[in-house]
């Protein structure tokens, strides 16, 4: 009897460990793997204290994220807003953050409304322009003025637009790794909508957010860091508030989809930074298209060339081995690279 007892312990050990290969975790370490989160991102932590600008907009009370980050040497007076991508948050900026307060920059990194600490309202007409507002008035209840802005992925569409809309008060504009490039609807993207969005967005997981950033952010390639800020996202689709939160993902994507900046870009008076990750790939509805289209969207070596053409003082700067976030993919190179542009922009701005 005690032979088959052993046997059936051991048959036990193997089949749980079988199931933890499959699992690809156990006990606690799934648990950290599998965080929930709420809403307004409840539970995950910001490397700098959060602070929060109170306003209303469109007959909504409306609570905007921030982090208000002090320089870390000798001020150089000048004041650096950092504007976060669909898919990621303020706090995935904490490296660029700490190489700006570093060289003297005070920093304002907010969460735009519908993202991340912020609030995602059950009706709101998203626009460029409305987020540019938002974040003037953030901007105009800290007394900070003129200040150089600092735009990734969808944040990059978000710039220009602040940009067209504030010229007197950007003295340099930065975008990394910008969408809006290309215009997704003219080139035959089909239109999605809301609805077919939201549904979309409800089937989102962990494992979707990896494979979608590894094929389209990193040319294929991962490294666990990045998992911090899949599971920042994931965690908010696994918690009570994941209705909210895919809803105004998918009025997001309406928005970015429906209102392109490319045919503007012409209009940019100030000095423009344009940071391009030559192995990016994104382009919005990319999924959608036909196998023709897909094949021509998102070629950012070509994008990046033609919007340094476009835009009167722009600066090209290309990193040819990295993709959609080199500041997270190589933050040392990134960081070099933005600073000399940031010195360079800034004798360049007119006073």
């Amino acid at each position: 009897m005690g032979m088959w007892i052993r046997r059936f312990a051991r048959a036990l050990r193997v089949f749980g460990a079988a199931m933890a290969v499959v699992a690809g975790a156990t006990g606690p370490a799934a648990a950290e793997e599998a965080p929930t989160y709420g809403s307004r991102l409840e539970g995950f932590d910001y490397p700098w204290p959060v602070e929060h600008f109170r306003f209303a907009s469109q007959g909504e009370s409306l609570d905007m994220a921030y982090m208000d980050v002090a320089p870390a040497t000798k001020p150089n007076g000048r004041t650096a807003v950092l504007l976060h991508g669909k898919n990621f948050c303020a706090a995935t900026w904490q490296g660029t953050i700490a190489a700006l307060s570093q060289a003297g920059f005070r920093v304002i990194a907010p969460d735009q409304v519908g993202f991340c600490k912020s609030t995602k309202p059950a009706h709101y007409q998203y626009s460029f322009q409305q987020l540019a507002g938002n974040t003037h008035a953030l901007l105009a209840s800290l007394g900070i003025g003129r200040v150089t802005v600092i735009g990734h992925s969808t944040g990059g569409m978000l710039a220009v637009r602040y940009g067209l809309v504030y010229p007197d008060e950007v003295e340099q504009l930065v975008l990394v790794d910008p969408i809006g490039l290309e215009d997704w609807k003219a080139k035959g993207v089909p239109w999605q909508s809301v609805d077919g969005w939201y549904r979309q967005e409800l089937q989102t997981t962990a494992d979707g957010i990896r494979n979608y950033e590894r094929n389209t952010y990193y040319g294929g390639t991962w490294d666990a860091a990045y998992d911090k800020w899949v599971q920042m996202l994931a965690g908010m689709y696994r918690g009570p508030g994941r209705d909210i939160v895919a809803w105004n993902s998918a009025l997001l994507y309406d928005m970015i989809y429906t209102q392109p900046v490319l045919y503007e870009l012409d209009r940019l008076a100030m000095p423009v930074l344009l940071m391009i990750g030559d192995k990016d790939n994104t382009a919005i509805g990319k999924a959608l298209a036909p196998p023709a289209v897909r094949a021509g969207l998102g070629d950012y070596p070509a994008l990046g060339k033609a919007a340094a053409q476009r835009i009167p003082h722009a600066r090209l700067v290309e990193f040819p081995d990295l993709g959609h976030a080199p500041q997270i993919q190589a933050p040392e190179a990134f960081h070099r690279a933005l600073l000399n542009g940031l010195r360079a922009g800034a004798a360049a701005a007119p006073l």
